[in-house]
């Protein structure tokens, strides 16, 4: 009512002598410009006032078919690229780098190479000056990597891509040395390779066998694994069945079947291809720990849910629905939100986690997501996009408070791996 009050001798004195209908929209206008004014003096879209950051966000991404590792700023002058490196050792083919690492003194990063002659590796990087400092050579098409918390060993999937359809292995590496000191066999075609918070466990997802496995870091040996086909759920303890010795010898493996005898056969794609009529498959592409290691939460690229396994009970907890080709997957630092990349719908999808509910769907520029990576301080998600053909990659900026994206850049062909950095003050 004050408002309306204090509008009508304004909008009067503002029109006087004009013709009434001009008069009456005039007033109608003063009436939405002071509701306005005094809507945002109250604080109440808080949208339309968002900050810039105060600091700059440094975080590397990988362009897979480009053999680049480009670093991306973001601060209050908007987002760019500070620098790229070229990386590989192929001059005449792509050597494809696909995963990243960083150590939490952010001292050094790691970045695992899916292809060679035959086999990839993984290279360590200085962050002063991008030198390269070591380098080893893994199973077949290394991926997905994490550290464990002291840094002195590094977790790499051999994800097996244009192998043969045989259980494939994590690689553990000592970074000190650059030395592999364990290949730990897994199943076939193993992705999303992750820690839980104590370092105690080792977790990553076999697409083609429906299975989470869990890896004992203390004696790095397959501790459990767990078949996650709807309808067909079961934990299990020890390493999956190994293959006939025949078939592993001849590489005779036939398209892996889920418990409900579904194939689901997925080389090429590589998460882009939607289930066959029927199939109720997982095809798991990324393995989470929640920020406690009480649950995993495995992304179901195939059936297009995320499935939440408590961990001390080994058994489904609860299934949540996802967006088409649900991808990867990382959490807020408080515990509270989890976000998904959906390879096959060009979105990002923010979960609460208390009731499961899907907080946003956030479309992006290009098609085809990749992986997504959260800043320490909640505030920010940076998500990469392969692209399709020649176009470029993309790297999108997600405000988790406003649940848009505030920033896009432009870098090489197929963005893949990424990993935050470090903040430091604007540039």
């Amino acid at each position: 009512m004050w408002i309306e009050a204090f509008n009508q001798p304004l909008a009067g004195r503002l029109i006087e002598g004009f013709p009434p209908s001009y008069a009456q929209s005039v007033s109608f206008l003063a009436r939405l410009v002071l509701l306005f004014s005094c809507a945002v003096f109250l604080g109440a879209p808080t949208a339309l006032a968002q900050a810039k950051p105060d600091k700059d966000y440094l975080v590397y991404v990988l362009s897979e078919a480009a053999d680049k590792i480009s670093l991306i700023r973001f601060g209050p002058g908007g987002a760019r690229i500070d620098h790229e490196v070229p990386t590989g050792d192929m001059p005449i083919d792509i050597d494809g780098p696909h995963g990243i690492a960083i150590s939490r003194d952010q001292a050094f990063y790691y970045v695992s190479l899916a292809h060679g002659r035959p086999f990839g590796s993984v290279w360590k990087y200085s962050t002063k000056d991008d030198r390269v400092l070591g380098q080893t050579t893994l199973g077949l098409f290394p991926a997905t990597m994490d550290l464990s918390p002291d840094g002195s060993l590094l977790y790499v999937v051999n994800f097996n891509l244009h192998g043969d359809m045989v259980p494939s292995s994590v690689s553990v590496v000592a970074t000190e040395p650059m030395l592999e000191v364990a290949r730990i066999q897994t199943c076939a075609m193993p992705h999303g390779s992750r820690l839980n918070p104590q370092g105690t466990k080792h977790y990553s997802a076999c697409m083609m066998d429906d299975l989470l496995v869990e890896i004992d870091t203390a004696t790095l040996k397959v501790s459990r694994h767990f078949l996650l086909t709807k309808g067909h759920e079961m934990g299990m303890s020890g390493p999956p069945a190994a293959p006939k010795a025949n078939e592993a010898a001849t590489g005779n493996m036939k398209p892996t079947e889920s418990a409900t005898g579904a194939k689901h056969m997925d080389m090429g794609g590589h998460g882009m291809e939607p289930p066959k009529p029927g199939d109720v498959s997982c095809s798991p592409t990324w393995a989470q720990p929640s920020v406690a290691g009480s649950s995993i939460f495995v992304a179901c690229n195939k059936s297009d849910e995320i499935v939440e396994v408590d961990a001390a009970k080994w058994a489904v907890k609860r299934r949540l629905p996802a967006r088409p080709g649900v991808y990867n997957l990382a959490i807020t630092k408080d515990g509270t939100r989890l976000l998904a990349t959906n390879k096959r719908d060009q979105s990002v999808s923010v979960v609460e986690l208390k009731s499961g509910r899907e907080l946003a769907r956030i479309l992006t520029r290009r098609k085809v997501l990749h992986g997504v990576v959260i800043s320490p301080d909640d505030r920010y998600a940076f998500v990469s996009v392969e692209g399709v053909g020649s176009e470029p990659g993309t790297v999108e900026i997600i405000d988790l408070a406003t649940l848009k994206i505030v920033a896009s850049v432009d870098v090489a062909e197929e963005a893949a791996g990424i990993e935050f950095l470090k903040t430091e003050p604007a540039k």
